[in-house]
């Protein structure tokens, strides 16, 4: 073995990311026997988490080849499969167990899976002590034992988009008072369809992104949403306002300011994708579907709505749910059902609500995540409800499904995540936030004013 940094790895970190393998630049990478068992055992099934073990066994497999004991015992390179898109940048080597490394530790059952995998990395620190050994573990408890018998553990920050939830894209950004002072002098104002853009150059133009929202408060407050950039100027246009009557959504009308830049988006029929994060009653949802009716039923712009989530549990599961596809979904689209309760009150009477009730429940699909992979939906806007849960392989699976002329809106709260092995910084409704706020067909904005009434509101603020 060279002197290069030798990282364990624990099976979550390869079930979580199969690509893993290849995330540790010049760096060495050595695997337990228990890793390869329990690989082994989680590769059946049609999980993410199955699917995740296989696509690990298959690039181990890859990595192995036709090798012998000796080349395996001496390290393989991860470069010879340089060709894998994954692979790039990988120029260590993977060692691989080939010999009983146990070394007993006082008061720890040796015989836990976790515990063989802590047992063989104090063991490697004896062998090899002049090299930096370090175990990589998205289990915290592990890690915690990890450093009470004195060993080095890091949780797996490869699939961090970033180091810190607060450093996330807002969407929206406050523009000083002087600002006109600073980018009016060389102002360019021309039409474009019905509306007027305005062209203009200073030093804020280089902060800005595609879509995103800007505004001014004070005595004169203006709102616009920047709808291009150029190199060294951005075009902007005026927001339309729904805090007004007249212009309500589907009965709904922008309670403040960032509502109103989130129905602006939302109608948009020039952005594609779309995130809404916040806490909860924030009107995420509630502005997705309206603006989604108002496209389908009223513009004739989709042909129907699609709505999903990912079926992870608060508490304990339910179990088996009977029905069909849409039947099962029904029990985790509660937001769904009173969303659209909220909705049905703008028509009058028990006549026109049943009848506006009875169109809805046919142009508003609900669909697992489950049958999505395959699939193109075309001329559909797509919600995805609590995206928070989603990994960002999950994310790309979901997005690549949308065809011409489709809407994809996110909705979620990364401070609300029940997915195992996420967090704020790893979850995949972060990582496209990050990878699209400089696309010109896609915006994103964080709300963080509650509506749903002041119990929610107050809650959400100290508890």
């Amino acid at each position: 073995m060279t002197n290069a940094h030798l990282y364990v790895l624990d099976t979550n970190v390869l079930m979580h990311d199969p690509t893993a393998l290849f995330r540790f630049e010049e760096h060495d990478i050595y695997l337990p026997i228990m890793v390869l068992e329990e690989l082994d055992a989680a590769k059946k099934g049609l999980s993410e988490v199955a699917r995740n073990a296989r696509q690990a066994s298959r690039f181990l497999d890859d990595l192995i080849g036709d090798a012998d004991r000796d080349t395996i015992e001496k390290g393989l390179s991860l470069s010879r499969v340089q060709k894998k898109e994954e692979a790039t940048g990988a120029q260590g080597k993977l060692f691989l167990q080939t010999s009983q490394l146990a070394d007993p530790l006082p008061g720890i059952n040796g015989n836990l899976p976790d515990n063989k995998i802590l047992s063989t990395t104090v063991a490697l620190e004896k062998i090899y002590p002049d090299r930096r050994i370090t175990l990589v573990s998205k289990d915290i408890n592990l890690r915690i034992k990890a450093r009470v018998v004195g060993i080095n553990a890091e949780d797996y920050h490869s699939d961090k988009t970033l180091d810190d939830a607060t450093l996330l894209y807002p969407g929206i950004e406050k523009l000083p008072n002087n600002f006109w002072e600073t980018h009016g002098k060389n102002l360019e104002c021309h039409k474009e369809s019905s509306e007027t853009l305005y062209t203009l150059k200073g030093p804020l133009v280089a902060q800005c992104h595609p879509n995103q929202c800007l505004y001014i408060e004070g005595d004169k407050p203006f709102e616009a949403i920047v709808t291009e950039v150029h190199d060294d100027s951005v075009s902007i246009r005026h927001a339309k306002d729904y805090r007004n009557e007249v212009h309500a959504v589907w009965g709904i009308k922008a309670r403040n300011l960032e509502q109103n830049f989130a129905l602006n988006l939302l109608l948009d029929p020039n952005v594609d994708f779309i995130t809404l994060l916040g806490k909860a009653g924030t009107g995420k949802t509630l502005l997705a579907l309206a603006a989604g009716l108002n496209q389908t039923l009223d513009t004739g712009l989709y042909r129907e709505i699609i709505m999903t989530r990912v079926t992870v549990p608060v508490g304990e599961d339910i179990g088996f749910l009977p029905g069909t596809e849409e039947e099962k979904m029904t029990p985790w689209m509660g937001a769904l059902m009173d969303n659209l309760e909220v909705l049905n009150e703008v028509e009058g009477g028990e006549w026109g609500q049943a009848a506006t009730a009875d169109l809805l429940n046919n142009r508003i699909k609900i669909r697992s995540l489950n049958f999505m992979r395959g699939r193109t939906f075309l001329n559909r806007y797509i919600i995805i409800d609590e995206a928070q849960n989603l990994t960002a392989k999950q994310m790309k699976t979901l997005i690549t499904r949308a065809g011409p002329g489709t809407k994809l809106v996110c909705v979620g709260n990364i401070s609300q995540i029940d997915t195992p092995y996420l967090t704020e910084t790893t979850s995949g409704l972060t990582y496209v936030v990050n990878r699209f706020k400089d696309w010109r067909h896609s915006g994103h904005l964080i709300l963080k004013h509650g509506e749903r009434s002041r119990l929610a509101d107050f809650a959400s603020r100290v508890l």
